[in-house]
């Protein structure tokens, strides 16, 4: 998939080599680079939104996480290319009709035709750029970052056609022209097939309700959802969906939760702890209420198995997809581990079912608990070579927090667990 992306870059550069016969003077060289940023920022807003688009191939096949930080890495990119292509047009602009910057931006605005569109365009997208910023993500509310991230399907569409009227390398190129047509057609094709049509389609024949809510542990609720025909969602354990309940002060906002247990013929089930006002309302919700459900997705599953034995390597709430696995991976007596880190005995969520899954499968269950001083229970190498002295010939399925889980993966990799054998979604970015 990066080879593919990367190629599209490549195909991008060669068609401002194809077009341009030289490059001729200071202007000529800041139109030229400013040219590029804008080809490059034009092909890379397309491959951040089909990145998004959730199709299937990507979603379960190369993993949610995973794809996630392409879309993180190739916004960066692409919003640094944006500006970058703005003052360079616009500098090379002034410096040929040797007039102020301040005189040549209000000219290209308003003058140029389609540029009042990109102009709204690339206002929208560098403020979409600057919300995602980890230091101000966190400071500002989900809703705002989600509908301005709405907001940039609007953003391309005036793009589309300011770059189209003012690429100079698409003006009598029939060829190029056609090409970003079907780019832009593609990637709007995938996003309304598998985000709109997609998930309308499962609703309906889903039509999925909450039937009852289960506390598990301080702030930690189970949600039990029944529907018909959940065979044909063809879920699988260690997967999440994102789900909406139509209740009031939720439905507007779409989460990811894992299954926290096997996926039944008429019944789902998701265990969420209280991290926020979202996920805190979710232990009111009404029997009968309805639910909007999109996916499965995830790569976190029995697919990724390539060894006999197996240690499921659990923090906090992250044991929701990982007790499904520890349920329904095939393993004899002995091969399938569990180790589950919390805080106190008491933060072990669904501790009742994970000891009479070890009891009735013969699986080994070890918890790490802060003692009761408050001291840490750290996950180390030497911790993890004396429960499993051959740990280094096991796959490890690792879900947890941030911290816990690039600790965890550290002792792995020093306890002989090979990279490719240590299985980890994380949409921490």
């Amino acid at each position: 998939m990066l080879a593919l992306a990367g190629a599209g870059a490549v195909a991008v550069l060669a068609l401002w080599w194809h077009d341009t016969a030289a490059v001729v003077g200071p202007a000529g060289w800041l139109i030229g680079a400013g040219r590029i940023a804008g080809l490059l920022t034009g092909y890379g807003c397309a491959v951040l939104v089909a990145l998004m688009a959730r199709v299937p191939a990507l979603e379960r096949g190369v993993g949610s996480d995973r794809v996630a930080r392409w879309h993180a890495m190739a916004g960066r990119y692409t919003i640094c290319l944006l500006p970058a292509h703005i003052v360079l047009i616009v500098w090379g602009y002034a410096v040929q009709a040797h007039t102020g910057l301040v005189h040549e931006t209000t000219t290209v605005v308003f003058d140029y035709p389609e540029m009042l569109k990109g102009t709204i365009a690339g206002l929208i997208l560098l403020a979409t750029g600057v919300l995602s910023a980890r230091a101000v993500r966190r400071r500002v509310s989900y809703e705002t970052w989600y509908y301005l991230h709405v907001l940039t399907y609007l953003a391309l569409f005036l793009a589309f056609g300011h770059q189209l009227a003012l690429g100079a390398d698409f003006a009598g190129n029939a060829a190029a022209q056609n090409a970003w047509y079907v780019l832009y057609l593609g990637v709007a094709a995938l996003v309304v097939w598998f985000r709109v049509l997609a998930p309308v389609r499962l609703n309906l024949r889903h039509r999925l309700r909450v039937a009852a809510t289960v506390r598990e542990a301080p702030g930690v609720v189970s949600v039990i959802i029944r529907g018909r025909r959940l065979a044909e969602l063809h879920a699988e354990p260690g997967q999440f969906l994102r789900w909406r309940f139509l209740a009031d002060g939720l439905w507007w906002t779409s989460t990811p939760y894992s299954l926290s247990a096997a996926p039944g013929p008429d019944q789902l089930r998701i265990t969420v702890k209280a991290l926020g006002d979202h996920s805190a309302a979710l232990a009111l919700l009404r029997p009968g209420t309805r639910v909007w459900a999109e996916g499965p997705y995830g790569a976190l599953t029995s697919a990724r198995r390539t060894r006999s034995k197996v240690l499921l390597l659990a923090g906090g709430v992250g044991v929701t997809p990982l007790r499904a696995l520890f349920e329904t991976l095939p393993a004899r007596p002995g091969d399938l581990t569990l180790l589950y880190r919390g805080r106190t005995a008491d933060d072990l969520a669904l501790r009742a079912e994970l000891e009479a899954i070890a009891r009735s499968r013969g699986a080994r269950l070890y918890y790490a608990v802060n003692a009761a001083d408050g001291t840490r229970a750290a996950i180390t190498t030497t911790g993890l070579r004396t429960i499993l002295p051959d740990i280094g010939q096991h796959d490890v399925y690792l879900c947890g927090p941030d911290g816990m889980a690039l600790e965890s993966y550290d002792a792995l990799r020093a306890a002989g667990v090979p990279a490719a054998h240590i299985h980890h979604e994380s949409f921490e970015l």
